[in-house]
């Protein structure tokens, strides 16, 4: 391919073909109205709800629930095409839409409003005594659910719940300590249909906090805070060598805090930054790797992050603002270590920066673009205020409204508004159908009681692996415990990155602290320092081969081989895969973990990012001038003594650094 940039048309069939979230199905302007003005009415609601609403939780997350299934199967056709054409005029289809599609739409909004419409007192009579149109109304909840996960965002996820469902029926005849007596279907219904399981924490986090800070992230890119950002990064990062890398880390870092989306993220700021790249001598794999482990960032960086984030709060019971703080150096180090990685590889070919008339000025930069920065500023002071999140979110859309109609340049207009809101809750859909597909799950391993049971089973596999390493020599250094808790964490991560295959980044989340709660409870580990681990194991997934989406996204952009785009990317983010390891063993990282000390938080700190630069040299082959193989194992290992927190560990790795450092000065004296 050549080095031009991609059509706007070209880029959203790359989006659409890698991201199931975004594949709606085409529909005339009829309906096409109907679906946009229903949009709207959500968005309407849920700012309504959260600024001045006093309706219980159970309705609204109710009426989430019916927007999310309803919408679902008027956006989502029954088989997915990469056909964007409107199809054939039929007598069944009225533009474009099944009418069977339009009548199971009104069927999912009935019956996702059922449970509370019921009178408060009624419903608690019958929890746990289910009458039949009970049972009947959740069995239908309950496949809705599952099909408009499998319509929105794959077959994976809706497998993965049949499973549980079948085992939340049948568990007498699972193995071992999976065991349990079963349920009949009444009782199964009974709970996942409720508060324990679709209508769960998943739910409400979306009803909430999700959809806010989505519809958020929407506005403030329209009022050009995304085109500040990337103005910005060009001129911040551009001038240096292989600049054009070093804009995509920034420019990705920067929209990636408003976005949350890993392969949106990579669409948009990719779209500039991986022809920019090739032009200036980036191999097309290396600026796609770039481009999307940049971009997967975006769910771990705050201010907004992901879904995941919400829901951790809900889950935890702490004030987003913690939440954030504990977020904050992990997505630094992340970002560090692409960015090391990047200039070792500018260095090693020699490329150069941006020339000074193609960077564009940054008081001009901050003259056109600098209302926009408002809304986020409304938005961080609201959270770190003590505000609630959805609160805060209110407050930011607000702010977005007013910033875009008072800005002398991205002008909102009143089309402009209507659109953005509808666009903001459709981007909402599919996450909205993962998190009630998750609460199904959710709910069979509080019904079965089997969280505790995998727990065990985790633990029973890492201690057999402890008892063989210990038993080893030099492998006796550290104690059993150790290596248990260590082999835990491997076995935790390699869930997380095969389940997050498959399953978006959320689900994956919620699943697995669901099912390692009990283990992580068992080795001590503190739950926000357990919730971070499985979270950012979940986001790795998307630039993991086989299955790394953002990585293929990018690689479409480049032109490049998806697999190798696949596997560049992931040794460029190999930090996201070590930082977890880190805070494990020393939580001061996560800055408001038990136990914070500003002398740990800075020993830890500095020894990741040695860690991590060490490894990027090792992978680079390359400091001030080329490595041997030898030379690059050497530091590939010293680099696990600088991520082990501790003083003296850090020394070691210093004193063993040293050798390397000397003569690589001199290899570099050689050259000139």
């Amino acid at each position: 391919m050549s080095d031009k940039e991609l059509t706007a048309e070209e880029l959203a069939a790359i989006e659409r073909k890698y991201d199931s979230e975004s594949a709606f199905r085409p529909t005339g302007s009829k309906i096409g109205k109907v679906i946009t003005a229903a949009l709207v009415a959500m968005t309407l609601y849920h700012v309504y709800q959260a600024g001045f609403g006093t309706t219980n939780e159970l309705m609204r997350f109710g009426v989430h629930l019916a927007f999310v299934l309803g919408l679902t199967f008027l956006l989502f056709s029954w088989r997915r095409s990469p056909d964007t054409s409107m199809p054939p005029k039929v007598w069944y289809r009225i533009d474009g839409v099944n009418i069977l599609d339009i009548i199971l739409a009104l069927l999912a909004v009935a019956a996702a409003m059922y449970l509370p419409l019921l009178p408060l007192d009624v419903a608690a009579a019958r929890a746990g005594n289910p009458n039949a149109m009970d049972t009947f109304m959740g069995s239908v909840v309950l496949l809705f659910t599952l099909e408009a996960a499998r319509r929105s965002i794959g077959p994976t996820l809706p497998a993965i719940a049949l499973i549980f469902v079948l085992y939340a029926i049948f568990g007498r005849y699972a193995p071992g300590p999976l065991i349990h007596a079963g349920v009949s279907w009444a009782g199964f219904v009974d709970g996942i249909y409720g508060a324990q399981g679709i209508y769960g924490i998943a739910i409400g986090a979306m009803a909430k906090y999700v959809f806010l800070f989505v519809v958020f992230g929407v506005l403030s890119t329209r009022i050009g805070l995304g085109a500040l950002f990337i103005d910005m990064a060009t001129a911040l990062a551009g001038r240096f060598s292989g600049g054009p890398a070093k804009v995509a880390i920034c420019a990705s870092a920067f929209m990636g805090s408003i976005s949350g989306s890993s392969i949106a993220n990579t669409v948009t700021t990719g779209s500039l930054t991986i022809p920019a790249m090739k032009k200036v001598g980036y191999p097309p794999h290396f600026s796609g790797a770039v481009e999307a482990t940049a971009s997967t960032g975006g769910q771990i960086t705050p201010p907004v992050m992901g879904a995941a984030a919400f829901i951790m709060v809900d889950y935890l019971n702490i004030p987003l603002r913690d939440v954030l703080a504990a977020a904050l150096f992990p997505a630094l180090l992340h970002y560090f270590g692409i960015f090391v990685m990047v200039h070792l590889e500018a260095k090693k070919l020699g490329l150069r920066g941006l020339r000074a008339e193609e960077l564009p000025k940054v008081v001009l930069v901050l003259k056109e673009h600098w209302m926009a920065l408002v809304p986020l500023i409304v938005l961080i002071y609201s959270i770190f205020s003590g505000r609630t999140p959805d609160y805060a979110g209110v407050n930011a859309i607000i702010a977005c409204v007013v910033v875009g109609f008072l800005k002398p340049n991205n002008r909102l207009t009143i089309p402009d508004l209507w659109d953005s809101l509808a666009v903001g809750a459709r981007n909402t859909i599919a996450i909205g159908t993962a998190a009630a597909c998750v609460g199904i799950i959710v709910g069979v391993i509080t019904l079965s009681g089997s969280g505790f049971r995998i727990g065990a089973i985790v633990i029973t596999t890492a201690n057999d692996l402890a008892g063989f390493f210990s038993a080893l020599p030099l492998f006796n250094y550290f104690e059993l415990q150790q290596w248990a808790l260590f082999f835990s964490l491997v076995l935790v991560a390699m869930a997380c990155i095969v389940m997050g295959a498959g399953v978006p980044t959320t689900a994956t989340y919620i699943i697995l602290v669901s099912v390692t709660a009990g283990a992580f409870q068992i080795l001590g580990v503190e739950p926000l320092v357990a919730h971070f681990f499985v979270f950012y194991y979940g986001v790795l997934a998307d630039i993991t081969p086989p299955v790394a989406l953002a990585a293929y996204a990018a690689a479409g952009i480049a032109g490049s081989n998806p697999f190798k785009t696949g596997n560049t990317a992931f040794r460029l983010g190999i930090a996201k895969a070590l930082v977890p390891f880190v805070f494990v063993y020393s939580p001061a990282l996560l800055l408001v973990a038990d136990g914070f000390t500003w002398a740990a938080f800075t020993i830890t700190l500095a020894g990741a990012m040695m860690g991590i630069a060490s490894l990027g040299v090792a992978f680079s082959g390359y400091l001030m001038a080329p490595l041997s193989k030898l030379e690059r194992y050497w530091i590939g290992l010293v680099s696990g003594l600088f991520i082990a927190p501790g003083l003296a560990t850090f020394v070691i790795g210093l004193a063993l650094l040293l050798p390397i450092i000397i003569l690589q000065m001199r290899a570099r004296n050689k050259q000139h």
